[in-house]
């Protein structure tokens, strides 16, 4: 499991109820590698994502993701591109076996209820433009993401955002 921040000198995670939670229940949240690329940004950096899934349709592939534009692309804003090309990122491991899935139909993220130990130091998560491209994901940058995620919602691709109340008004 994977926790990404800004604070390289966590040492402890406690379960806590997030600001923008949905649920009264406290956790610690962590990530698979499949979803660590939901947070190669700052983290309160607004984006939209969307990909290729097995039920997917061409058609909606080609409107998306675009000749050559691979299984992937995230979305950010012009306002944000500064922080997402000068934040110092860190990833930080922790113990699977404490945490649980997280979201239906699929799981996004994987919780703790108690507090969970680091299995190591933080370590610095580098150049996330390279990331983006190293992993093939697109990355688009748009004056608002507003009208990117309304389009997305609409298709037969996997789709999230996160932060969206950190980016510009719904125009």
């Amino acid at each position: 499991m994977l926790h990404f921040s800004e604070d390289p000198t966590i040492a402890r995670f406690v379960p806590h109820v997030a600001a923008s939670a949905r649920q009264p229940e406290a956790y610690v949240w962590a990530v698979n590698a499949e979803r660590a690329p939901d947070y190669w940004f700052p983290r309160d950096c607004p984006r939209a994502m969307a990909w290729a899934t097995t039920s997917t349709t061409d058609a909606d592939r080609e409107r998306v993701l675009g000749p050559g534009g691979g299984d992937r692309v995230h979305a950010i804003e012009y306002g944000w591109l500064k922080a997402f090309q000068t934040v110092e990122l860190f990833a930080y491991r922790l113990p699977a076996a404490v945490f649980e899935p997280f979201g239906t139909p699929v799981p996004h993220a994987h919780v703790a209820t108690r507090p969970v130990r680091p299995l190591g130091p933080a370590e610095p998560v580098g150049d996330l433009l390279r990331l983006h491209e190293e992993a093939g994901i697109q990355l688009r940058v748009l004056n608002n993401l507003w009208p990117f995620w309304d389009a997305v919602t609409t298709t037969s691709l996997g789709f999230s955002a996160i932060r969206m109340r950190n980016g510009r008004p719904r125009p």
